[in-house]
């Protein structure tokens, strides 16, 4: 059977998300997370505030019907859909492999102990992808700086750079925090031993801290930028000065000719 995670925007509108569920669904609230069973087979879906939803056993036609139903409730909608797809089936044993999952019970809070590690995985995908992004753009004004001493860009065109990378580094650093361990596990401790295997699984640890890596050389060029501007303004208000004073030395010497004439 099909498993899918999708990121469809930034967050959703919960007042509305939880109207739509409330009037049309069964449904369940949790921490982060609202469960709707996907009737008439009787499917799961979880959707988080973060703007992710997992299903279990959908097809894809169907996962596409539902995302088009909550379409209006996403904020900041995503430009492309980020898909994370999975196999899974029921067994003796639970069992998470890249692409595979197993487990021993059709439980739902079982497979929302899964399923808060797969919305967290492709959330992560979206955050390096922004990143990464960003830096791409950029990365070419610190080797400018290094061949030719200074970057060759108007003060302008270098606000608009700091504005972009600061936007994208505060946006990941502002939502970071779904990337930690989620507190539906202080309700029910029972089932982290499954969420932190799907974490491990997903190499959820280590994504992290390369993206905190990243997040550290977005906020090293945001500091080379910030220096330029700085100098291209010292620089201006030196040539200011200098204009200045020509002018003053030049009127001064006019007016002692004309005084001798």
């Amino acid at each position: 059977m099909r498993c899918a995670a999708y990121c469809t925007a930034a967050s959703y509108d919960t007042p509305s998300l939880l109207g739509i569920v409330k009037q049309h669904f069964v449904n369940a609230l949790y921490r982060d997370a609202v469960h709707i069973v996907y009737a008439p087979e009787y499917k799961d879906v979880f959707f988080f505030s973060y703007g992710v939803i997992v299903t279990w056993g959908l097809s894809e036609e169907e996962e596409l019907e539902l995302i088009g139903q909550f379409k209006h409730i996403a904020v900041d909608p995503v430009v492309r859909l980020e898909r994370d797809l999975y196999d899974f089936s029921y067994g003796e044993v639970s069992l998470i492999q890249r692409d595979e999952i197993v487990i021993p019970t059709p439980d739902v809070l079982t497979k929302l102990a899964i399923s808060y590690a797969l919305a967290q995985s492709v959330k992560l995908t979206i955050f390096e992808e922004t990143i990464d992004q960003t830096i791409k753009k950029t990365k070419h004004l610190p080797e400018e700086l290094a061949r030719k001493g200074k970057i060759l860009l108007s003060r302008k065109q270098i606000s608009q750079q700091i504005g972009e990378l600061f936007l994208n580094r505060s946006s990941v650093n502002l939502h970071s925090d779904i990337l930690d361990e989620p507190e539906f596990f202080w309700d029910f401790p029972e089932h982290q031993p499954l969420y932190r295997e799907a974490a491990k699984c997903l190499d959820l640890k280590t994504r992290v801290e390369v993206l905190n890596n990243r997040l550290a050389i977005a906020g090293e060029l945001l500091g080379i930028l910030n220096d330029q501007l700085n100098h291209q303004h010292s620089s201006t208000l030196e040539w200011t000065i200098i204009w200045l004073i020509v002018i003053e030395v030049v009127l001064a010497v006019l007016k002692d000719i004309f005084h001798l004439i």
